[in-house]
């Protein structure tokens, strides 16, 4: 059926089938015939509703119609009313449990965090604001200025979503959990039990060519998170002896000996020598800076010198090219599972666009491109 049509009967049809008005407004009673053998689609599905047919005319309840076709629908005894009005669909969000890795203030009273979990996204910061509906697992209002690192938490966020190293997009609403303890710390041993996982940890020797002896033990289960540093996923089996680790556990403690903790959140932290040293990360900040046209720099609120410097994997990553030669190399990359070097800018446009991110080859410092903006 067309939807115009049927919008029209359906407003003659909670006439016809109560009252009609004839030209001088007298009310009549008028008589039709159920019709349970006609069927009634919309948009080429069928529906429940069945046409009262009078004169020769369909008619159709105006509220079973009305949410067919997406509307509601209401009636004023009073003043003799009947009002369609078009249904406000909710905004398809995306959602992500975590924990939150940073928190920085993004002017006007918001704030950005880092969160690191799973769900629709691994990682994602997110931005906090007055619009954000912000409230603690007991469902009471919580203070975005009180947001901080270790602290558990379920957000919606979206729809838009700035396609950068991470992700960045809108808070709709965050549920905060409970603050969790951090530590970054060496990995002694991993052994399976028979309820998941202990990470012994520690990194104090027993005497200057001893051993390091485990000063917390933590207890893992299907409900923990491990994720390496860029949030992709990590199996039990992949740390051992030696691997660096950022652990959020706790606030529960068992005091023994050594003391023990529930295990939320792990994260396998990179090799020194796959990281950036600070020299490195000022080269790339500086050469971004020399390479940004001239009419995105007056968008930017990152001062030169302040921009982050990041690894990120160079699969997925979304990437407009400069060149064919850029693209051939990011392919490369990609392809033999390497990494980019990324700055990153925050600009005035970020709550529209995302921020500026530009791309580089590791090996040879060469602008490969920037990531996609919204």
């Amino acid at each position: 059926m067309n939807r115009k049509w049927i919008l029209i009967a359906t407003a003659a049809g909670l006439l016809g089938t109560t009252a009609g008005a004839g030209a001088a407004g007298i009310v009549q009673k008028v008589s039709g015939v159920l019709r349970g053998d006609v069927t009634v689609t919309v948009d080429g599905e069928a529906t429940n509703m069945k046409p009262v047919f009078i004169r020769g005319q369909a008619y159709l309840p105006a509220r079973d119609e009305a949410n067919a076709l997406g509307y509601e629908a209401s009636y004023s005894g009073k003043d003799k009313r009947l009002t369609l009005n078009k249904k406000e669909e909710a905004p398809d969000y995306a959602r992500l449990s975590g924990v939150i890795q940073n928190v920085e203030a993004a002017g006007d009273g918001g704030y950005r965090i880092d969160v690191l979990g799973k769900g629709d996204a691994r990682r994602m910061i997110l931005t906090v604001d007055k619009d954000t509906v912000l409230r603690d697992s007991a469902g009471q209002t919580f203070a975005a200025s009180d947001l901080k690192a270790g602290m558990l938490l379920t957000a919606e966020y979206g729809p838009i979503v700035a396609m950068s190293y991470p992700g960045q997009s809108h808070a709709a609403s965050v549920t905060v959990g409970v603050q969790t303890l951090i530590r970054e710390d060496v990995v002694q041993s991993v052994e399976q039990t028979a309820d998941g996982w202990q990470v012994k940890i520690g990194s104090e020797a027993n005497g200057a060519s001893g051993p390091a002896a485990a000063t917390l033990v933590l207890n893992g289960g299907k409900e923990t998170t491990l994720l390496d540093s860029e949030g992709q996923p990590v199996k039990w089996e992949d740390l051992g002896p030696g691997t660096k680790i950022r652990a959020y556990y706790g606030p529960v403690m068992y005091f023994s000996l050594p003391p023990q903790s529930p295990l939320h959140v792990l994260v396998k932290l990179a090799d020194d020598a796959a990281s950036l040293s600070p020299a490195e990360a000022q080269q790339y900040r500086e050469l971004a800076w020399s390479l940004i046209p001239q009419d995105q720099k007056k968008h930017l609120t990152t001062k030169r010198d302040e921009a982050e410097v990041a690894l990120a994997p160079a699969k997925d990553a979304a990437v407009w090219t400069v060149s064919d030669d850029a693209k051939q190399t990011l392919q490369a990359l990609q392809e033999k599972g390497g990494r980019l070097v990324t700055v990153t800018y925050r600009t005035d446009q970020d709550a529209l666009l995302g921020p500026l991110t530009a791309a580089f080859d590791p090996e040879t410092k060469e602008l490969l491109g920037y990531f996609q903006r919204y």
